[in-house]
């Protein structure tokens, strides 16, 4: 979920994550993790205090002014580690290009099939 500060409201965090916010905590489906009163001031939720208590990774690039808060880790869905595999393939020109060589910054894979 992207995020342009580390509070939103109810419904934003909800439709985003999936999660739902009650009173015993944070829920998805049978599992709800309990939540200390922080997270949630009235309509607002601070989406820090619920990263900390859920596992959830969030990050924050201060430069783009972006929050991005991960998947919960016991969904199955997430990275084990952020280490993307060597990939060498030719660019435009025909050169060998290596995902290696972008080291240190940040990098978007765009993969497309035409099947």
């Amino acid at each position: 979920m992207l995020l342009a500060a580390a509070t939103t409201t109810r419904s934003d965090f909800e439709a985003g994550t999936g999660w739902t916010l009650r009173p015993e905590g944070a829920c998805l489906g049978e599992v709800c993790l309990p939540l200390p009163a922080s997270a949630l001031d009235g309509d607002h939720v601070d989406v820090r205090v619920i990263a900390e208590h859920t596992g959830m990774p969030l990050l924050h690039d201060e430069q783009h002014g972006i929050w991005a808060l991960g998947p919960w880790p016991g969904s199955g869905r997430t990275l084990v580690s952020a280490d993307a595999p060597e990939l060498r393939l030719p660019d435009l020109d025909g050169n060998e290009f290596s995902l290696s060589s972008l080291r240190g910054q940040k990098v978007l894979i765009l993969a497309w099939a035409p099947y």
